[in-house]
């Protein structure tokens, strides 16, 4: 494949890909095209740090590949995991329509690969396809919903409860039946308690029939089990 053939490949591929993201599903593919031209793709390790609370927003990811995750730190330096996000998420939107500072930190779980937008080119964008605009309000909104929801099961719910409806929840993003990728240790950060009480619940689980546990892999075995559990 000759470079020219490989570059135009790579603008399509990176096309498609664009149209894929709900908040830019009204755009025609020559507007698309248009945005490949004022973005950037770039990989990144597992571990890297897109920004931190108080960073001035400047960019606007939009995640191809991998899982990145929000996340907040207590005075006393406990990790509370907001969010876990996969591909066709979009991040960073919140200081780019408004807020101007980041409240969150933002890093990626696996290597990533994401494509980054400019503000200028966001705040272009915004005034040029007011509809663009009212969906980046849509994902505001969930994402306000979903933390919000969060942070009841925090508050009411208890620790089988909440973890119940984590691998639920995780299992529906993959094919339904296997969580991979996390280890005890993240399942305590998203739940906001302690690494034993986690494991100590998850072996509870697995001897009552719900689960197996592997290595960062959980299979669920009983989704009717594990949904009543979330629901109490």
């Amino acid at each position: 494949m000759t470079r020219q053939n490989r570059t135009r490949e790579l603008v399509r591929e990176k096309v498609d890909y664009l149209s894929t993201i709900q908040i830019f599903r009204d755009l025609s593919m020559g507007e698309l095209a248009e945005m490949d031209r004022q973005t950037t793709m770039a990989t990144c390790e597992p571990g890297r740090i897109f920004y931190m609370p108080e960073d001035s927003g400047e960019v606007l990811f939009l995640l191809k590949a991998g899982r990145v995750q929000l996340y907040r730190m207590s005075p006393a330096g406990k990790k509370i995991v907001v969010a876990t996000l996969g591909p066709g998420a979009v991040f960073g939107e919140m200081s780019i329509v408004g807020q101007g500072m980041h409240n969150t930190f933002a890093q990626a779980v696996d290597a990533c690969m994401i494509c980054v937008m400019s503000r200028e080119d966001v705040d272009r964008l915004i005034r040029n396809k007011p509809h663009v605009a009212f969906r980046f309000v849509e994902a505001l909104g969930k994402r306000v919903s979903a933390l919000e929801e969060r942070l009841e099961d925090i508050a009411f719910k208890s620790i089988p409860a909440r973890l119940a409806g984590t691998l639920l929840r995780l299992a529906e993003q993959g094919d339904g039946n296997v969580v991979s990728g996390f280890t005890h240790q993240d399942f305590a950060e998203m739940l906001g308690t302690y690494r034993e009480t986690t494991t100590q619940t998850l072996n509870i689980f697995k001897q009552e029939g719900l689960i197996e546990i592997g290595r960062k892999r959980i299979i669920l075995l009983d989704h009717n089990g594990l949904r009543a559990i979330a629901d109490e």
